[in-house]
């Protein structure tokens, strides 16, 4: 592997982080807004700062697990991450897509 290879790889892996925090970071946004909810709400509910709330759902900021959980158990969801193989785009070559995906689910109700 070439120095430039591994760099082509390092940055097609921080597009693809990116998409997957913009999913996660819009589909909690959905969440609140469903349940009617403040960024302050959801901040007393965290035990946080409204501006901590806010960068989380900026999308801005490199998101931890630790994060994501706390606002998942903080809206009363269970959340998820799989794993799965990249789509092919034409043969032999692999196209470049989110090989996580985070995405918290609404709670059973039943």
């Amino acid at each position: 592997m070439t120095w430039r290879h591994g760099k082509e790889h390092s940055r097609s892996a921080d597009l693809a982080g990116a998409r997957v925090a913009r999913h996660a970071t819009a589909s909690l946004a959905g969440l609140v807004a469903e349940r009617g909810m403040s960024r302050k709400d959801l901040a007393e509910r965290m035990g946080v700062s409204p501006g901590r709330v806010s960068q989380i759902l900026s999308g801005d900021e490199n998101l931890t697990l630790r994060s994501l959980v706390a606002v998942a158990e903080a809206l009363d969801v269970h959340m998820e991450i799989s794993f799965f193989e990249a789509q092919q785009t034409a043969p032999g070559l692999k196209e470049t897509v989110e090989s996580v995906e985070a995405r918290p689910l609404a709670p059973s109700r039943g």
